[in-house]
């Protein structure tokens, strides 16, 4: 791997690469990019940077003020496995030109003010994070909204709807009951050479993947586990795997999506995140309290399940999040923590060793922007170590079936986004110690997300017409 600008340029030799792409994240999480044919592409890129437009990404420039930089990292350059020329990837960071400093509102440079700030504080001096995104593969989506109504509709082979399909190359039956794709065999798992294939072009782009598997969701749902990283490369490797993932899927002629709840009345798509503090190589979570925790690490669950519902509107940033998110089901809404209990938002994994002693907050969902998560996450349980949070006593009882009264007492995650917003506004000081978020960056926020309530909020739903149409 390159580690270098003369590194990138030796590999663009040796690989003779016909052109480089420039990437960058917007403030949703979609990563962005421009093209530079290689004769344009010089050690200088490095230096001075790429320009282009900014006033087009969402929540970033006006018109007058639109003159941006691309800052290459010559660290994360690797070749694209899909394209039919050889091109290098390289992800960016996003610099103001006039000031040569990097731009207040840019994802991946917040990513790096939190490893930076986490350092500035004594407390340790590495955040180690290991998310397990989940995803559906459908054979196909179609959906339209108008003035004149809206649907969508799912194909899927592989789901229990598809049972009374009659295909053209015959229906085999073999197919996994709602709730039942964890994880039978093919042929009822139909998936597993798409999950292969996009297992090794992760490997060929520096993603190092240490498992994969059909997950609970009958019609298509998956995980591909890959390795934990530090804050800014481990957010770098969740937007290759995103492209690599829509990329073999759209290869085998598939479609595949993260949001949380594309099915109705199956698992929602979750990502769990695995998360630790080093310091001087040792790692800070690993103690001799409840589930070999230290007391660093307890406090930094305090911090976390505090400032909870004010994360939600980061980890779980579209009205499809709170689909997920429900009451009632097996949904990871329970502000608690506990060992091995997979109804707490908070779980401690069990492990064999002292140094993979971690916390997994697993009420994020893969639709977040990773930057933007894993910083505001660190954020918090810095909070929590620096301000001595306890969150209480662990649950260790299966919280989705407790008795109504002490269910009662248990403390929830957000129910929407208004209400995600709302606690962001009053419940952000956490994240903008150190300059890491700004309050300019967090009201923008807010306002995008504001667009995307208002617009969910004066369509019309179909299920709308199904209650109340004949009242």
């Amino acid at each position: 791997m390159a580690t270098t600008p003369d590194d990138v340029l030796k590999l663009i030799k040796d690989k003779e690469v016909k052109f480089v792409d420039l990437r960058f994240t917007d403030t949703r999480g979609k990563e962005q990019h421009v093209t530079v044919p290689v004769k344009y592409f010089a050690k200088d890129k490095f230096e001075a940077g790429h320009a282009f437009d900014g006033s087009s990404i969402a929540g970033w420039k006006g018109i007058q003020a639109s003159d941006m930089l691309l800052m290459p990292d010559a660290t994360s350059a690797r070749m694209d496995p899909f394209t039919d020329e050889p091109v290098l990837n390289i992800t960016c960071d996003v610099y103001e030109p006039m000031d040569g400093k990097p731009y207040d509102r840019d994802p991946r440079s917040i990513a790096k003010r939190a490893e930076t700030y986490l350092k500035s504080t004594g407390l340790g001096d590495v955040s180690y994070f290991g998310p397990e995104p989940e995803f559906f593969i459908f054979d196909g989506v179609t959906w339209s909204v108008d003035m004149s109504g809206c649907f969508v509709k799912i194909k899927s082979e592989e789901a229990p709807w598809s049972s009374g399909i009659d295909y053209e190359s015959g229906n085999m039956g073999h197919r996994a009951p709602v709730k039942g794709g964890y994880f039978p065999v093919a042929p009822i798992d139909t998936l597993g050479d798409i999950r292969n294939a996009i297992s090794l072009a992760l490997e060929q782009q520096g993603v190092e993947v240490e498992v994969h598997h059909h997950e609970v969701a009958a019609a298509g749902q998956n995980e591909i586990g890959t390795r934990y990283a530090p804050l800014v490369q481990r957010a770098d490797w969740m937007q290759i795997l995103k492209y690599t993932v829509w990329n073999v899927a759209h290869s085998y002629g598939k479609t595949a999506t993260f949001m949380p709840k594309p099915v109705v009345g199956d698992n929602g798509s979750g990502m769990h995140v695995h998360q630790s503090v080093w310091k001087g190589g040792k790692n800070l979570f690993a103690g001799n309290g409840y589930a070999g925790l230290s007391d660093f690490a307890i406090h930094y669950i305090g911090g976390i399940i505090k400032h909870a519902k004010a994360l939600n509107a980061i980890t779980n940033p579209g009205t499809n999040s709170y689909k997920r998110l429900v009451p009632g089901f097996e949904a990871p809404i329970n502000l608690a923590y506990s060992a091995r209990n997979r109804s707490a938002a908070c779980r401690i994994p069990y492990v064999s060793s002292p140094n993979a002693r971690r916390v997994e907050v697993r009420f994020p969902d893969p639709t977040t922007n990773s930057y933007l998560a894993f910083a505001a996450m660190l954020m918090a349980g810095l909070d929590g170590v620096q301000n001595k949070i306890h969150p209480g006593d662990p649950i260790d009882k299966d919280m989705y079936h407790l008795p109504p009264e002490e269910a009662a007492r248990v403390p929830h995650v957000c129910a929407s986004l208004e209400q995600a917003l709302d606690c962001l506004r009053d419940d952000h000081a956490f994240l903008t110690r150190g300059g890491v978020f700004s309050e300019d960056f967090l009201e923008s926020y807010i306002a995008l997300k504001e667009d995307e309530l208002t617009r969910f909020r004066m369509t019309t739903h179909p299920v709308e017409f199904d209650m109340y149409y004949a009242s």
